[in-house]
């Protein structure tokens, strides 16, 4: 779910009366569902909350030839496993219409189009502003992903005004570019992907330090019977937790670093003709200007540079010094009833997959069914 993430920048409105809830989920995507779907099986009331008009629109909006990383044996939200042969790779259209089927499958109460501002707390209860509109809840749940708001370096602007610059977010297909070179900035599985895909029709670059990878192919049968059960459903899911030593140590370096590439290998990228290059310093006469000191003459830059958590509109003081969330495995102590589900390595490498989502959204699930006695909170 997207937010408006400049709080300074709201419209002055009337409100309406605020509407009561035991709980209110913040987000629709795959961590919003399931949170809704572990807190209807509890029989607790609640309401959830998507910015976009469809459910799903997050994955719709990505680029177009975006496909999960996972098979769909492993992308199924609980309740209901995925619609596809369970070694296919799914379209982000296909993951898009099965998080919308889910949701009416299991009747959810969704609110699309609601898009959040404020987040503040009024003495026992949290208050939730959203267009207009006041919501109150004893809970809350912020379940979205801590890539909110597109980051660029702040000399992108320097850039000559006819070179065409997109973000990630904000790329679909090759289509969008001008004829001539294109450089990514960015290599982690994004720019490695996007830039294979332009290299087809554009000379490409692409800048960035090498990330590493996935030592097997994830298609592969030799991925299908032992890799892929081993990495996700073991690795990612048991091994590298904020329970495990191991795991309590790799979670800064992979918060910092960002994951390995997956599907993209350096073999590919070498075959496909992009030209690996140092990170971009700056620009220089319009254009961008390397560390080593190249400047490369490109007709097109994207952006593969990440991202903001973007959660300025969040009142509440649950953040360190350093920006990053207090809270022991979602659940916020020092402002009780305040929860996070879908966060970078919430609790595991695996939360922000969807095959992890559901068992931290399990767990808040728990935690708030025994907080609050069935029945004391208005629906």
């Amino acid at each position: 779910m997207s937010v408006q993430s400049d709080v300074e920048g709201r419209s002055e409105r009337p409100y309406a009366g605020p509407e009561r809830f035991e709980t209110v989920i913040i987000g629709g995507g795959q961590a919003g569902l399931s949170v809704g779907y572990h807190l209807a099986k509890r029989g607790r009331p609640f309401v959830i909350l998507e910015a976009n008009e469809r459910i799903g629109d997050s994955w719709r909006k990505r680029w177009d030839s975006l496909r999960l990383f996972t098979p769909a044996r492993y992308d199924g939200l609980a309740g209901w496993p995925f619609p596809a042969s369970e070694w296919s790779f799914p379209t982000k259209d296909e993951m898009a219409d099965y998080l919308e089927a889910y949701a009416a499958h299991f009747k959810l109460p969704v609110r699309t189009g609601v898009r959040v501002e404020g987040l503040s707390r009024n003495g026992e209860r949290f208050v939730v502003v959203a267009d207009g509109r006041l919501f109150e809840a004893e809970n809350v749940v912020v379940a979205m992903a801590n890539f909110q708001r597109p980051q660029r370096p702040t000399f992108a602007g320097e850039l000559d005004p006819g070179i065409v610059q997109l973000h990630s977010c904000d790329y679909r297909n090759p289509s969008q570019l001008r004829d001539g070179g294109v450089l990514v900035v960015g290599a982690g599985n994004s720019g490695a992907e996007i830039s294979r895909e332009v290299s087809r029709t554009h000379p490409t670059w692409l800048s960035g330090r090498d990330v590493g990878h996935i030592p097997f192919r994830i298609e592969g049968l030799a991925s299908r019977l032992l890799l892929a059960p081993l990495a996700f459903r073991f690795i990612f899911h048991r091994v590298l937790t904020m329970n495990t030593p191991i795991g309590r140590r790799a979670r800064p370096k992979i918060l910092s670093n960002g994951a390995p590439l997956i599907r993209v290998k350096p073999t590919d990228l070498t075959a496909a003709g992009i030209e690996r290059v140092p990170r971009v310093a700056g620009v220089q006469d319009g254009l961008p200007l390397l560390e080593d000191g190249r400047v490369l003459e490109v007709a097109n830059v994207i952006w593969c540079t990440g991202f903001h958590p973007g959660f300025s509109w969040i009142e509440l003081p649950v953040f360190g010094e350093d920006g990053e969330l207090v809270h022991e495995r979602g659940v916020v102590g020092d402002e009780p009833g305040l929860y996070f589900v879908g966060l970078e390595f919430l609790y595991a490498m695996s939360s922000v997959m969807v095959h992890g989502v559901g068992r931290d959204a399990e767990y808040i699930a728990r935690h708030i069914a025994s907080r609050v006695p069935a029945g004391s909170a208005v629906s």
